[in-house]
């Protein structure tokens, strides 16, 4: 028993001295770290290494502590929540390393914007400086998209689909007022695809799941980050610079001899060195009198040099031996069933049943301002003519026409297209002011989403189908009087018909728009409403 009672004794004298110890131990922190060692609590900068980040000079740390708070912001999300993505998009391997690399090009331009906007005036959305602004940022997005586009037959499809889908959260820069839904309805597109992954492999591979979620997590992360600082869209200095002196102050990588905002003494310090997740050599600290080295591996100009590299950003990858590749051995796909076996078919290819069980989100289109002008297309694809981005075609632009073609104008502007012959059946889908003249056809018109539209039928037409058309002038000849008209959401739709001899004038007849509805009988009546006077 005194035994047991001098053990009870020897242990609660050990818990004391142990609370003494560590009573001691903030107390000696605090003394190492005040004159010679780091500050109790540094700012989260963007950097190359964790290594460099710890030995930086006090000149650069306080660089990082002046930074924009949207700025500082932003580098969080790079280094955590992007880096967690490219980390173990790097576990995985393959075509979804190489992808991750080009998300991470994507969000370093899309940070250099970020940094413009704090240093220059707002430029016109439609001048040239605007988009050479935008320029890499959408090329570093197309070369996401380039990836999925390049390897459609690999067994990693819906991986490089569900990056593709939703880098273009990084448009939420171009939207005005509320950029935030804009992130979320990019989150719902990549969703779609993600959650396949999930349903795959939640029982059979929680590293796809994890990595998934990882990617989830970016739009999370960039969501709460656009409500913090732009919930109203990007904002610019208005005492600023002007655009085009900034975006090569930023891409020189030189700080301003003086401040562009009235309230400030001094120039804004240079922004912190980009990530590398390559383990290349970190580049040397600024000189303390602010001048940039003489090899300029210093300067921001360097750094972008770095991280836009290309392929050669994922050299340091680890080689899987063949043996362990699923695409070289089906017999692994059939043990644990963690990639899909074949390229996911489109919504158009999915079947009904398919996509009652997980329907398709609404996705919104891409922001004019970043999308990427396309040359003009026109060709025949067997017995199909397809007409594509024609802008401000001068002059009259023909086809020739027979009666097995049908013909399919898309996003067209200001054009004017003249159908020689008897066609088949006409499809106009996102065309804007677009004219349109035919013969006749043996099906009909359908146009869809095509404000201004304008069309004269010199011919016989069956039926014209309008769907979401804001203004349309249609032009009815004598031998189309009998023509169906069917309109389903449009606005100031008129025909034109001829007049009871050659000499009369046209008849403009107004398609109605008000419809009026009420119940009798326990049924639904409608009827046009009629304005007097």
């Amino acid at each position: 028993m005194s035994q047991m009672n001098s053990l009870t004794t020897l242990i609660k004298r050990l818990e004391a001295a142990t609370s003494r110890l560590e009573d001691m131990v903030p107390s000696m922190s605090d003394g190492l770290n005040a004159p010679h060692g780091l500050p109790p609590a540094q700012p989260q900068g963007l950097s190359f290494n964790d290594d460099h980040a710890r030995g930086a000079s006090p000149q650069s740390q306080r660089h990082v502590e002046s930074l924009p708070p949207a700025i500082a912001d932003f580098d969080v999300i790079i280094n955590t929540e992007v880096k967690t993505y490219v980390n173990m998009s790097e576990e995985i391997g393959g075509l979804v390393a190489e992808q991750s690399a080009a998300v991470l090009r994507a969000f370093a331009a899309e940070r250099k914007f970020l940094i413009i906007t704090t240093k220059s005036k707002k430029p016109d959305i439609q001048s040239t400086v605007y988009m050479e602004i935008l320029k890499e940022l959408q090329s570093m997005m197309g070369a996401v998209n380039d990836i999925r586009e390049a390897n459609r037959a690999s067994p990693l499809f819906t991986h490089l689909t569900t990056v593709s889908e939703g880098i273009a959260v990084l448009g939420w820069i171009t939207i005005e007022p509320k950029p935030v839904d804009y992130v979320k309805d990019m989150l719902s597109g990549a969703q779609y695809h993600g959650n396949r992954i999930i349903n795959l492999n939640k029982e059979k591979d929680r590293k796809q799941v994890e990595w998934v979620n990882s990617f989830y997590n970016i739009f999370k992360s960039v969501s709460s980050y656009v409500k913090q600082h732009y919930s109203r869209g990007v904002t610019w200095n208005a005492q600023g610079m002007d655009p085009q002196d900034a975006l090569q102050e930023v891409q020189s990588g030189l700080a301003s001899s003086k401040s562009h905002s009235p309230s400030s003494a001094s120039a804004p310090p240079p922004p912190p060195p980009l990530p590398n997740f390559d383990n290349a050599p970190a580049p040397p600290p600024m000189p303390a009198n602010g001048s940039a080295s003489k090899g300029g591996a210093g300067d921001m100009g360097a750094v972008f040099d770095e991280i836009s590299r290309g392929s050669a950003v994922t050299s340091h990858l680890k080689k899987v031996d063949p043996s362990a590749m699923t695409h070289k051995n089906p017999s692994l796909r059939a043990q644990n069933g963690s990639v899909p076996s074949g390229p996911i078919r489109s919504a158009s290819q999915t079947s009904t049943s398919s996509r009652g069980r997980s329907p398709l989100p609404e996705k919104k289109p891409k922001p004019e301002s970043m999308r990427t002008k396309k040359p003009p297309k026109k060709e025949l694809e067997g017995n199909k003519w397809l007409i594509e981005n024609y802008d401000h075609h001068s002059g009259m632009l023909e086809i020739e026409a027979h009666i097995s073609h049908s013909i399919l104008l898309s996003r067209c502007t200001r054009t004017t297209i003249r159908v020689i012959g008897k066609a088949n059946a006409i499809s106009i889908d996102n065309c804007t002011a677009l004219s349109l003249v035919i013969d006749s056809l043996v099906s009909s018109v359908d146009v869809i989403k095509s404000p201004k539209f304008e069309m004269q039928v010199l011919g016989v037409l069956p039926t014209i189908m309008l769907d979401q058309v804001d203004s349309a002038q249609i032009y009815l000849g004598k031998g189309s009087l009998g023509t169906e008209v069917f309109t389903s959401k449009c606005t100031a739709v008129n025909l034109n018909v001829p007049g009871v001899s050659e000499e009369d004038d046209y008849a403009e007849k107004a398609l109605p728009e008000q419809i009026k509805s009420v119940i009798k009988h326990g049924q639904v009546v409608s009827e046009i409403v009629e304005h007097a006077g």
